[in-house]
């Protein structure tokens, strides 16, 4: 399962890198406005990071203006793949985009009905919110299942991203349930290196050795 992170600060985007198991990037307007750059330069400075899908969104919500803005996105840099929500008008802006040659990351999954149709419009990657499903007690990994499931009965090639992610047994269980690929916020991330026997065994082999020196 491929790794990104949800964010657009730079920061922890070179922080998150140096571990070499980072394979991409999801980002959206609100995050990058944040970081107080414009849109563009932000994507190129994560694109320059991080060689792997960087996924910039668009804002407008008439097909038309989206498939625009996304050629826009898409001419950044290679990498870029260009977020669309999960909307009738970006069903159509996906329909255009991807016969164009442009990656899509279809956003604001919460069905798999929904799911269906961003596959056959050409998605390259969909983005179902577990979390936020989680959020109104529904099961959000069910969700994972049944998308994995339709897609690899009928041999569709989208990527199934979890997003919404809210912690390390979230990373878990999409893996479990057969998700490509999982985008955690920058503490989940740091979060998975953890574990306190990780902790106390290094502390006591640590403690063994320096015994030893003493000791020879």
């Amino acid at each position: 399962m491929k790794i990104f992170l949800d964010t657009a600060n730079l920061d922890q985007i070179r922080k998150a890198a140096e571990y070499g198991v980072v394979d991409g990037i999801t980002t959206n307007p609100s995050l990058i406005a944040a970081e107080g750059a414009s849109n563009a330069d932000q994507i190129r400075a994560i694109c320059d990071i991080i060689d792997g899908d960087i996924s910039a969104e668009v804002v407008a919500t008439e097909a038309t203006d989206m498939v625009r803005e996304g050629r826009e996105l898409a001419s950044i840099h290679d990498n870029v793949v260009v977020k669309i929500p999960l909307i009738r008008e970006g069903i159509k802006a996906v329909k255009q985009l991807s016969s164009e040659g442009i990656r899509v990351n279809v956003t604001l999954c919460f069905s798999a009905p929904q799911a269906l149709l961003a596959a056959k419009a050409g998605a390259y990657i969909i983005s179902p919110f577990i979390g936020r499903l989680d959020d109104l007690a529904s099961e959000g990994m069910d969700l994972i299942r049944d998308i994995v499931t339709i897609y690899d009965t009928y041999g569709y090639p989208t990527q199934v991203l979890a997003a919404s992610i809210r912690g390390p047994l979230h990373v878990r269980d999409a893996a479990l349930a057969g998700a490509h690929i999982a985008t955690l916020p920058a503490k989940v991330f740091d979060q998975m290196f953890s574990h306190p026997l990780t902790d106390i065994g290094l502390e006591k082999f640590l403690a063994d050795y320096h015994k030893s020196l003493q000791n020879a």
